[in-house]
C-alpha cells in the first residue's frame, strides 16, 4: 500500500473533520481543535501525528468522534503545554498527559512515543516516534496506516475495555478492502489478530 500524497492528506483530513463537525451539529468543535492543534505544534517544530478516529478516516474508515488523538514525544508535548497551558488549554488533570482545548471545548489525548498501547505493559509494539510513524500534507500530519493498525491491534489484544480499537480494525479492513497479505507490513506480534479479523471482515453485515 502507498503512503498517501501530501494534498491527499489534507482532502481526507479536512473530509473526517467536516463530517464529524456536521454530526455534532458544529458545538463540538473537533474540525477546529484539530485544526488548531496541528498549527501549533508545526509551527513549533514539534513532530506529531494525528491519530484515533480522524486517522481512521483518512485510511477509509469513518468513525465520528468528540475527541483529537495526537502521536508525540514525550519532550514535544513537554514544549507544547509549557508554550500553551493557560493560552486556550488547560490540564485535563494536573500531571497527566492529556489537554483540553477551552476555545472549542474539545479534549486532546496525547500518546507518548515509547510507551505502550492497551494494557501499558511492555510488549513489541510501542507507540511510534511521529516523525517515523507519520504521513504528511501540507496542514496535517497523520499516522499511516501500517502504524494505525498495529497500535490498535496491540491496544485491543491486551487491555479488555478497547474492544472498540478491534473493532475499528475490522471495519477498517473491509471499508479500505485491505488485501490479507497486508500483514507482512505489520510487526510479527499483531499478524495473527489481523489475520482472524481479515477473515471476520469477509462475513457481511446482517441487515435488519
Amino acid at each position: 500500500m502507498k503512503d498517501l500524497a501530501p494534498a491527499e492528506v489534507d482532502r481526507r483530513t479536512d473530509a473526517v473533520l467536516a463530517e464529524a463537525e456536521a454530526y455534532f451539529m458544529g458545538e463540538g468543535g473537533v474540525r477546529k481543535a484539530a485544526t488548531a492543534i496541528a498549527q501549533r505544534l508545526a509551527e513549533a517544530g514539534i513532530d506529531y501525528a494525528i491519530a484515533g478516529a480522524i486517522a481512521l478516516g483518512d485510511h477509509g474508515f469513518m468513525r465520528l468522534t468528540v475527541d483529537v488523538d495526537v502521536l508525540i514525544r514525550r519532550e514535544g508535548l513537554e514544549r507544547f503545554k509549557s508554550e500553551w497551558l493557560g493560552r486556550g488549554y488547560v490540564d485535563v488533570r494536573p500531571g497527566g498527559k492529556a489537554v483540553r482545548d477551552t476555545v472549542n471545548d474539545v479534549k486532546i489525548d496525547f500518546l507518548i512515543a515509547g510507551d505502550f498501547p492497551g494494557d501499558g505493559k511492555p510488549k513489541p509494539v510501542a507507540f511510534p516516534d511521529p516523525r517515523e510513524a507519520a504521513v504528511s500534507g501540507d496542514k496535517y500530519q497523520i499516522v499511516s496506516l501500517p502504524r494505525l493498525i498495529e497500535m490498535k491491534l496491540a491496544s485491543g489484544m491486551t487491555a479488555p475495555h478497547r474492544l472498540q480499537d478491534l473493532a475499528d480494525v475490522l471495519r477498517l479492513v473491509r471499508a479500505a478492502d485491505l488485501p490479507r497479505g497486508f500483514a507482512v507490513q505489520l510487526d510479527p506480534y499483531v499478524r495473527a489478530k489481523f489475520d482472524e479479523l481479515w477473515l471476520a471482515s469477509r462475513h457481511p453485515d446482517d441487515d435488519y
